[in-house]
């Protein structure tokens, strides 16, 4: 089997939409060398906010013009402050923004978030976080530097309103109508970016959210953030106003966003002037990025796109006012490994997950983006998958879970074992105590979607199979071996499962049930375990989509007896199912 050669973009193209993001975490066990070079820092003063109605600012940020990692000036005017603006005690300051940059794309952008402005004493004031909510325009709510140094505040306001005589003072320093200033300002866009997958596959799965609550609901493409080594932006480049970056996950799947530092000093930055995942403590990790240009847009907020650089460092804190992050150790992280064979054709992707909620997500696209390389389309088949998740419960020790199954799909063979998975490792992740270490999985796909079904039942009775059914009974001796078969089709071709059930001696003398139904029309109770116990029992009773399970409940003065079996793997998926009289003599 020849393996797909992969070649490792240097840098990663990362898109920065207008999509709101949903931010995901996961959590961790390995980890890989961070960057060694640190920045220089600027170590602004933590001073109260001196500015007034009038004053002239100054402020940096990347723009991609003329270089993509040194930040250029940009000049602006205070227009006032809205007291308790982003929350109770935190204020905001209103400032009118310009440069050539900002003049050409209409306005501020998304991934100026953390861009420092410093008022007409050199001293910082604050960071460009907030944009008036209707579309484009120049005038910024900052954030307050001296609320970023220590992280007032609770709860994050998705906008915040703008008052008659605010709107009429940002009315009559910019373009913006009145009516269209007191819709208030809302938050720079700090959508979660996914590399591994098409934009496509984004919007499929973003349709499946309200079923599976891991997923992102709104996100767009990006490129998988650089490997150490790559030539690409170093840490060296995280200056104040320069670019800066956070993931959940990086590697085959890359999970984050791109901002702006606003000040860095003794091996630690603080950016963004608003959250990224509003988690408080946290365990992102920290990479530089380059800017490759400032994307306009007529209708939404233009928008910075750029390159993620190699893992630098660890994102600490996430709280209203900002994300403060240290250089140096990265955060440990979670393994999520894929190898997917389709003809000639293999592929093994790696993913690293540094917050734990994003176990299930990244699971999800590494496995989608893995199988839809190798396949090279959408389309129908089948796939032998399996998967190994290994992890450690909080006073107990390690535990290693492990299951094989089939898959098959008219449709869409990529996506059918992705949710499954997913599901699984997210129940896991949600449960006190256990942390997810490693999660490796393997499918092997063919181009034959086709599924048996079960047609009949049969019982082996007398030296012959015969028929059961309404008409006929299953009978079975208490204390003896039930044997049966499940007649399967799969357009002309034909097959049969055997089957068996131990019929207890207590059994004797009752009228009982038979339920004979094809494995992936099963749904185990324990699928999505909410304890280590119950995941264990999952894996050992686990019900493979091709097999055949038959269950008798037999139904006498003892109360219910309960027998189960299933038939050995099938071929193919098996669908279908019987529910059949039985006796018991």
């Amino acid at each position: 089997m020849s393996p797909i050669t992969v070649r490792r973009r240097g840098r990663a193209l990362v898109f920065l939409t207008a999509t709101v993001g949903l931010c995901l975490g996961a959590a961790s066990v390995a980890s890989t060398p961070a960057q060694s070079a640190e920045p220089a820092g600027d170590c602004a003063a933590r001073v109260p906010v001196r500015v007034a109605q009038g004053d002239p600012v100054t402020g940096l940020t990347v723009t991609g013009v003329g270089s993509s990692t040194t930040p250029e000036p940009f000049t602006g005017e205070v227009l006032g402050i809205i007291d308790d603006g982003i929350a109770p005690d935190l204020d905001m300051v209103m400032m009118r923004l310009s440069s050539p940059e900002i003049d050409r794309v209409g306005g501020i952008w998304q991934g100026m978030s953390g861009s420092p402005v410093y008022g007409p004493d050199g001293e910082l004031v604050g960071a460009v976080a907030y944009g008036l909510a209707f579309g484009p325009s120049p005038v910024a709510g900052v954030t307050p530097f001296v609320d970023m140094a220590s992280y007032l505040g609770t709860a994050p306001a998705d906008r915040i309103d703008v008052g008659a005589r605010a709107a009429r003072v940002i009315a009559a320093n910019s373009d913006v109508t009145a009516a269209q200033a007191e819709r208030g300002f809302a938050q720079l866009p700090m959508p979660t970016g996914v590399s591994g997958v098409g934009q496509r596959r984004l919007e499929q799965a973003a349709q499946q959210a309200a079923a599976h609550k891991w997923m992102p609901t709104a996100t767009y493409r990006m490129g998988a953030a650089a490997a150490p080594g790559d030539a690409a932006a170093g840490p060296e480049s995280i200056v104040a106003g320069g670019n800066l970056a956070a993931t959940l996950s990086y590697g085959d799947v890359t999970q984050g966003g791109v901002g702006t530092a606003t000040s860095v000093c003794n091996g630690k930055v603080v950016g963004f002037g608003h959250p990224m995942t509003f988690l408080g403590k946290t365990t992102l990790t920290l990479h530089p990025a380059d800017a490759i240009y400032i994307q306009d847009d007529p209708t939404l907020a233009p928008y910075k796109v750029a390159n993620l650089g190699a893992p630098a460092g660890t994102i600490t804190d996430d709280h209203l006012a900002g994300i403060t992050g240290t250089f140096g150790a990265l955060p440990q992280t979670a393994l999520i490994r894929s190898t997917a064979s389709y003809l000639d054709r293999s592929r093994t992707g790696t993913s690293h997950v540094s917050l734990p909620r994003a176990a299930a997500s990244t699971t999800f696209f590494q496995l989608l983006g893995n199988q839809d390389r190798v396949l090279d389309s959408i389309g129908p088949g089948s796939s032998v998958f399996s998967w190994t998740v290994e992890g450690r419960e909080e006073g107990v020790g390690p535990f290693t879970l492990s299951v094989a199954d089939r898959y098959a799909s008219e449709f869409d063979i990529s996506v059918e074992p992705a949710f499954d998975i997913a599901d699984f490792v997210f129940a896991l992740s949600t449960i006190n105590g256990v942390t997810v270490d490693s999660v490796e999985m393997d499918s092997a796909i063919e181009d034959d979607s086709s599924a048996w079904e079960i047609t009949r039942v049969q019982q082996r009775r007398a030296g012959a199979w015969r028929a059961v059914n309404r008409r006929h009974p299953a009978v079975a001796r208490a204390g003896h071996e039930l044997r049966l078969r499940a007649v399967l089709a799969s357009g002309k071709d034909r097959s049969t499962a055997p089957l068996s059930l131990a019929i207890p001696r207590k059994a004797a003398g009752s009228e009982a049930e038979l339920m004979v139904l094809g494995g992936a029309w099963y749904f185990s109770e324990d699928a999505f375990p909410g304890s280590i116990a119950q995941a264990k029992r999952f894996v050992r009773n686990q019900v493979r989509n091709d097999q055949v399970r038959v269950e008798l409940n037999a139904f006498g003065r003892r109360g219910v007896i309960r027998k189960v079996s299933e038939s050995a793997p099938q071929e193919k998926v098996v669908t279908g199912e019987k529910f059949l009289p039985a006796i018991i003599r």
